[in-house]
């Protein structure tokens, strides 16, 4: 075998993929057909569980300059009034990041490119495009071929196909895709501002709801701008994506000498979910596997995840850890999860995109009492599930994500607690439990041979040993309260196993844990 894991497809999805593949030691091959990052913005939006995996591998302060934190969201109908308001959730934030960005995909993707250099077991090739892939006798095999056209070939345990919405490998496998009825053509349009331009324009997101047009505004970094039209009956594609037909639609808030388009396309906005997310050793993450509405700012974060879920279980399995029955986990987690969060997304789409007036006029009515009723608005992180099924236990707060305090160690360093522990399997004991001596014995014990990455954490007002730590606003301890947990198991991806209340039960959930991982 030449290699643990190819990857097709080096978006932001797949390079991230690389990037925790490279991390984790699996020896890696990464295969593209552009020769270059794409230099137009497509994602805008990302979360906290996105920031959180760029920070675990080691990116976050690299990226700074191209991110901010994302604005609230107000939905305006015909006559300007607010009939939704959508909010991120207030300091201290449950991550350790704010919880929504937006940023600039370019010059994030040449960030995460860059760290492949320094990961000696991942090998990029690009230029490549695939041409085959046979999955066959636990193994998988490509064949693909230079700008050149010559062809060559290369094997692997694994291959994840991260290759974009037209995903040549699914369609050559013919897997069918979960269509949740959503199909809307969009202009999307980014711009920057020239100097001193825009200063009348929304400082935050807007959602104009409007029957005649619905529309976006969306404040980036610096001084970019999007704008979203949905594109009327009596238009086509190539009509409206001429720059005259943009400057009319953008005279509405700009004239247009004040920017400077820096790209414009049209989309089909879609709510697709693949139904078969393995095929042997082929897995499918990102656009290859569903395609989310933007309304929620989910695209990119949903494929993020994908590939947080997937890659420490092909680690674990290849290292002998873990059983490959672990690898079952991943479409029975990921796509509820996905499921759930592209039907928010499409509420929000049929919300916006409602064209009838007198189905507007009820949707308004509805809207203010409902905004009256709530008005701090809608905290955006609500919306976002955790996981249902899958390799977790059923003892809350199973499947729910894990938080990060700022903690201070026995040697007085001050930092977010990942940057401590890394992504390993946790085992978190509360300040107030009584009996931690017994429990790490028991952890001891269960432990034996088993090749397993697990990192202690016990909380402490006074740190004194390695894995002791001491938070500083009382957050986690706060949670781990509000779920009547005093140990919890916490998974590489951050999700939560499951938790237990006292020595019992904590002992029973770290046998079961490790027992389900066995096989």
């Amino acid at each position: 075998m030449d290699y643990d894991l190819i990857i097709v497809g080096l978006g932001p999805v797949g390079v991230t993929a690389a990037n925790l593949a490279g991390q984790w030691g699996l020896r890696t091959l990464v295969l593209d057909k552009s020769e270059s990052v794409y230099q137009n913005p497509r994602a805008m939006g990302m979360d906290h569980e996105a920031m959180r995996t760029f920070d675990n591998l080691g990116l976050a302060d690299s990226i700074a300059e191209h991110v901010m934190p994302y604005r609230a969201s107000h939905y305006l109908n015909a006559e300007a009034q607010l009939i939704k308001h959508i909010d991120a959730s207030k300091p201290p934030f449950l991550l350790g990041w704010a919880p929504n960005y937006v940023f600039s995909q370019p010059p994030l993707e040449r960030a995460l490119r860059a760290n492949l250099e320094s990961l000696d077991k991942v090998e990029v090739r690009l230029g490549r495009e695939v041409i085959q892939v046979d999955n066959h006798d636990g193994a998988v095999s490509v064949s693909f071929r230079d700008a050149s056209g010559n062809l060559e070939q290369a094997s692997a345990t694994y291959l994840l196909a991260c290759d974009g919405g037209t995903s040549p490998i699914r369609t050559n496998l013919q897997l069918n895709m979960e269509d949740l009825a959503f199909d809307e053509p969009w202009l999307v349009v980014d711009v920057m501002l020239k100097e001193g331009a825009g200063s009348a324009l929304p400082e935050t997101n807007v959602q104009y709801c409007e029957t005649g047009r619905p529309s976006t505004f969306v404040v980036g970094p610096g001084r970019h701008r999007r704008w979203e039209f949905m594109i009327n009956d009596d238009e086509t594609p190539t009509d409206i994506i001429r720059p005259e037909s943009i400057q009319r639609l953008i005279s509405r808030w700009l004239p247009a000498e004040d920017y400077d388009i820096w790209r414009a396309s049209t989309y089909r906005f879609h709510a697709l979910i693949l139904e078969r997310w393995r095929v042997g050793n082929i897995f499918f993450l990102g656009d290859a596997a569903h395609m989310t509405p933007p309304f929620l700012a989910q695209g990119m974060c949903q494929g993020l995840r994908d590939a947080m879920n997937l890659i420490w279980k092909l680690a674990l399995v290849e290292r002998g850890a873990a059983s490959p029955k672990l690898l079952d986990s991943y479409q029975v987690e990921r796509a509820p999860h996905v499921k759930r969060t592209t039907e928010v997304a499409k509420e929000f789409g049929q919300t916006i995109c409602e064209r009838d007036p007198t189905k507007a006029a009820e949707r308004d009515r509805l809207l203010l009492a409902a905004v009256q009723g709530t008005p701090g608005g809608t905290i955006r992180q609500s919306l976002i599930p955790g996981l249902k099924d899958g390799f977790i236990d059923f003892r809350k707060p199973a499947g729910e994500l894990f938080p990060q305090p700022r903690v201070s160690a026995h040697d007085g360093r001050e930092d977010l607690l990942d940057r401590f522990t890394g992504q390993s399997l946790r085992l978190v004991i509360a300040e107030a439990f009584g009996a931690t001596d017994e429990l790490l014995a028991a952890l001891d014990h269960a432990l034996a041979g088993a090749l397993l990455p697990l990192s202690v954490v016990q909380l402490s007002a006074h740190p004194e040993a390695r894995n002791q730590y001491r938070e500083h606003d009382g957050l986690l301890s706060a949670w781990l309260q509000q779920h009547g947990c005093q140990v919890v198991l916490v998974r590489p991806d951050h999700y939560v196993y499951g938790g237990a209340a006292n020595l019992e039960e904590g002992v029973q959930l770290i046998r079961q844990c490790l027992g389900e991982l066995r096989g």
